[in-house]
């Protein structure tokens, strides 16, 4: 019997080992993929293992390079479903082709769908399998780009027993895309509640704020200063140290002229007599500062971990030789200032022959404490520091064709919104510039009316926020605003109407992402013109007349003078411009529109009843 499981053993360590083909987790059943578009398919395996990607009756041969990546690239694909995807064993079911979005940004992209059912029952009775859901998991490295997003990421569908796993936005905004196209589509979250724009945004593209970038050269001297540099060579008795410096002990490192913090290697080469060699022997160093190991020829025979005891270390029998010996010492002293005490034994002793260990020595610096706190300092901000979220949960998505991007962020950056505007730029050519879309369409959500209202005008960081997210919108080709300060909730950063939203949004996708020839947003500021004690405000052609909402007076625009202070103005509808003006104003200078936290009762819209973006004339 133990014969027969020997045999039995063997045989199956000899048959060939099959590794298996890894995949990242969105490409799996139920995922969504860019229709009319050529698609990559990848993945990781051992080196130069072979590969075969099976679809619609045809195959596609590749292998693993040596680094374990390997990529199919597959015709582009009508809208339709669903389709089954053959990778060497792996066979990935019910796929769909179709629209597919990257919506990103930070807790209002996160808030959940079952906080919404009790305001929108509908939900409960979803049963969409045609739009799917995928969540990317959370991976936020700063110091480093991620080739694959972490495991744990499942594609849902939009039907009852699944839809409690989809985030509220990407849900209303996949019913209303798929309601009007009729085209399946695609929910790729990758969000993080609580993030700046700054994670979003790739280590190259923040150069221009400091703050936010990670000192990389002084991370690769932290890697190399942080490990001691002595181990595990400068122990051996056949290391060459004749670029060392010399010293001479006992003394303190100050007084050797070593200012560091840390460890430092000595070493001292002295003769034992052939009678000597092999035999036992005891080694006295007497009193160090703070801990050392000690090792003869390569051999360690001791250490002690603190300052105090004294050092008295047995050779064991068979490490001196005759002729050539060397003794290291590693002493360590953190706070620096280590030490070989004065007026204590050192000495090497077998039996009658003694050598006494003082006087010249040589020496180097393993671990300098010093250095490594001077680049850690250097990289202090790694936490705090911009990309992480890029690194981790955008860059690994970088093969996975898109139709657009969907961005809803900005409520952590209101504390200082001044560089947003720019932050935005940034984040859309670079994310451009990864996905390898130049053209790629940005779908912003303009943040919602949060906080009490006030009874005068007053700054406001998310009014700066909003700013910055409509001049981008102006000035950036193939972006659009979804005007939302009429969906918040002034008591909860997390308004519940996200339905409203995801419908203006898709009026903006219509428009820029599928050209239909539509009215999309509201009236949209263009220029403004003093007129003695009046401000006329011009709008661009958007085809479409102003109105108020419910045929009231217009609310929310302040005008200041040269002082800079606002109050709240006059304001009427003059054919296709708006006329705002004060009693006590005489010199108007500039003028704002829905500027607050909370302006949910500005009331200019259009024809069509859509609300104009929150605007000023000034840059104050």
């Amino acid at each position: 019997m133990k014969y027969l499981l020997q045999i039995v053993l063997l045989l199956i360590l000899a048959l060939p080992v099959q590794a298996e083909v890894r995949l990242p987790s969105m490409i799996s059943d139920k995922m969504v993929l860019q229709r009319d578009t050529k698609l990559k398919i990848w993945g990781w395996a051992d080196p130069q293992e072979k590969v075969t990607v099976r679809f619609a009756g045809k195959y596609y041969y590749t292998a693993a390079s040596d680094a374990g990546k390997w990529v199919v690239e597959l015709p582009a694909q009508p809208a339709g479903g669903p389709h089954i995807l053959e990778i060497n064993e792996i066979v990935i079911r019910d796929i769909l082709f179709g629209d597919v979005w990257l919506c990103s940004g930070q807790s209002n992209m996160e808030t959940p769908i079952e906080r919404l059912v009790e305001r929108f029952p509908e939900v409960n009775v979803s049963n969409n399998h045609m739009i799917r859901y995928f969540k990317v998991p959370t991976q936020n490295t700063a110091l480093a780009l991620q080739e694959n997003i972490l495991n744990g990421g499942k594609w849902f569908s939009g039907v009852a027993s699944e839809v409690m796993n989809w985030t509220a936005l990407a849900f209303f905004y996949a019913q209303e895309a798929y309601n009007h196209t009729k085209i399946p589509q695609g929910m790729l979250v990758s969000s993080l509640g609580g993030s700046a724009i700054e994670s979003w945004i790739s280590q190259g593209n923040l150069k221009e704020f400091p703050a936010s970038v990670v000192d990389f050269e002084a991370l690769d001297s932290l890697k190399y200063y942080d490990k001691d540099q002595g181990m595990p060579y400068w122990t051996r008795h056949d290391f060459d140290d004749k670029d060392w410096n010399t010293t001479f002990i006992p003394a303190t490192w100050r007084e050797q002229g070593i200012k560091n913090r840390g460890v430092v290697y000595y070493r001292k080469t002295i003769d034992i007599p052939s009678q000597k060699e092999g035999r036992q022997g005891k080694l006295y160093l007497g009193n160090l500062t703070d801990s050392d190991s000690v090792f003869i020829n390569g051999k360690f025979i001791g250490s002690t971990s603190y300052q105090y005891p004294p050092r008295k270390y047995n050779i064991p029998s068979g490490v001196l030789q005759s002729g050539e010996n060397t003794i290291v010492v590693r002493l360590r002293a953190n706070n620096g200032n280590g030490e070989f005490v004065a007026d204590k034994e050192y000495k090497l002793q077998v039996d009658d022959f003694t050598v006494y260990l003082t006087g010249e020595w040589k020496y180097k610096i393993g671990i300098d404490l010093n250095k490594i706190s001077q680049f850690r300092s250097k990289i202090s901000n790694s936490r705090s520091a911009g990309s992480g979220l890029f690194n981790g949960m955008i860059y690994p998505l970088r093969d996975y064709a898109l139709k657009g991007v969907i961005w809803y962020q900005g409520e952590t950056n209101a504390g200082n919104p001044q560089p947003y505007e720019r932050l935005l730029e940034l984040l859309v050519s670079d994310w451009r510039e990864l996905l390898n879309n130049q053209q790629l369409p940005f779908l912003f959500v303009q943040l919602p009316n949060f906080m009490q209202k006030r009874e005068q005008p007053t700054d406001s960081g998310w009014a700066r926020i909003r700013d910055a997210q409509f001049k981008i919108s102006k000035k950036v080709p193939n972006t659009f605003l979804a005007t939302t300060y009429d969906t918040g909730e002034w008591n909860d950063i997390h308004p519940l109407n996200k339905k409203d939203i995801a419908k203006r949004l898709m009026l903006g996708a219509r428009s820029v992402v599928y050209k239909e020839k539509l009215i999309s947003s509201g009236p949209v500021y263009d220029s403004f013109k003093i007129i003695n004690d009046k401000i006329e405000i011009s709008f661009e052609e958007n085809g479409s007349k102003l109105k108020v909402k419910n045929n009231e007076l217009l609310k929310h625009f302040a005008i200041a003078g040269e002082d800079k202070k606002f109050v709240w103005a006059n304001a009427v509808i003059k054919g296709d411009r708006i006329v705002v003006s004060h009693p006590d104003i005489k010199q108007p200078k500039a003028v704002r529109y829905a500027w607050s936290d909370n302006p949910e009762d500005a009331n200019l819209i259009n024809q069509e009843g859509l609300l104009a973006s929150p605007f000023r004339t000034d840059d104050w």
